[in-house]
């Protein structure tokens, strides 16, 4: 007597024992489960069984997949050969010589705009954390089928579509972007949709890498000047310091303080969200706190960088407007990070505690 599980391409057969009651069909079939005597079916995986059977296997009925062979007395079940859908390997050497060859320009000038432009240094990090983040993961990925779909070609194409584009108008981050696309497309030609689902987060954290578009940086940055003009205008008076401010130029009595682009705190606020969402992944599993953190790093960025602008007015007044401008101007930028980071550090226990407490009430 036996019983016999077929699915998509595994058929696994049971041996001895009889114990089987109604009301299974849908649940996991493991030691504290059993199956009513007639055939149960989910999807397209059948079972079929006779009276006299034994079924011990964690298996989940609903996806008929083996993680693992078990073995009892009166049972053994082999595993499923994994798909193993492979492009040949000279078409993938091939393929990653030519992208090599197209994007070894765009490449070259982005680690120099990181080497060269402070708002963007943070750019060295980036693709660091990514493979960090996919060796970390490297025995679950081993787990996942190869099954290698032509559809990365469709991806392809539209990257070198993208690059042609950048090229043609001169914008560099239509160019550097076509880069990720084209690391995309590559997954899914060589390992499939699964791995791309399965690297999707550290494959999207490489956008922080490519510098803002020029005039997405500008529209943001002159804002953010005026913000924190605004707000130092706005303490200063409560510190005992009269202010007269006109656009992003501060007047005190001593000196005039201008919240130039350098000011503006879009460097920190860059920095910030990048190492924020690193933060996250490392320090936090909730989904939920992970983005708020990344949300919270905007705030936090420009309300530290106001405390830096109502410092220096601060030591302009009361100390040395050179001091001020001098030394004070250069090591502020790092105090302020630091600043930064501990305010993100209090937000994360404060969540921690909030979601902690919401967790025991319910």
């Amino acid at each position: 007597m036996l019983s016999e599980l077929y699915g998509p391409r595994t058929v696994v057969t049971f041996v001895e024992g009889p114990k089987f009651c109604p009301g299974a069909d849908n649940h996991p079939i493991g030691r504290a489960a059993i199956l009513g005597n007639e055939s149960h079916r989910s999807g397209n995986h059948r079972l079929r069984h006779a009276r006299s059977s034994t079924i011990l296997a964690n298996i989940p009925l609903t996806t008929c997949v083996l993680s693992h062979a078990v073995q009892t007395a009166h049972l053994t079940v082999e595993p499923p050969p994994v798909s193993q859908s492979r492009v040949p390997l000279w078409q993938i050497v091939v393929l990653l010589g030519v992208l090599a060859w197209l994007y070894a320009p765009v490449l070259t000038h982005l680690v120099g705009q990181w080497s060269h432009d402070p708002n963007y240094s943070h750019g060295f990090f980036v693709p660091a954390f990514s493979f960090f983040v996919i060796w970390s993961e490297r025995d679950r990925l081993r787990k996942l089928p190869l099954e290698a779909s032509w559809s990365g070609l469709l991806v392809l194409a539209f990257a070198l579509i993208v690059l042609t584009a950048g090229v043609l108008g001169a914008e560099l981050f239509l160019s550097r972007f076509s880069f990720l696309l084209a690391i995309a497309g590559l997954v899914v030609l060589i390992y499939g949709w699964n791995h791309f689902r399965a690297v999707f987060f550290p494959w999207a954290f490489l956008l922080f890498m490519i510098p803002i578009p020029a005039i997405v940086f500008n529209q943001i940055t002159f804002p953010l000047q005026l913000l924190a003009s605004r707000a130092a205008a706005h303490t200063l008076p409560w510190l005992g310091v009269p202010v007269l401010r006109e656009g992003n130029i501060i007047q005190l009595p001593a000196m005039a303080l201008e919240v130039a682009e350098a000011c503006s705190g879009i460097r920190s606020l860059m920095s910030l969200t990048t190492l924020a969402i690193i933060y996250g992944y490392l320090l936090e599993t909730r989904t939920s706190i992970r983005v708020l953190l990344a949300l919270a790093s905007v705030p936090i960025a420009v309300i530290a960088n106001s405390l830096r602008i109502i410092g220096t007015g601060l030591l302009v007044q009361y100390w040395d407007p050179d001091k001020a401008q001098g030394f004070f101007h250069t090591f502020s930028g790092w105090l302020i990070f630091v600043v930064s980071l501990v305010l993100l550090f209090l937000l994360h226990r404060a969540l921690q505690v909030f979601w902690n407490k919401g967790g025991a009430r319910a």
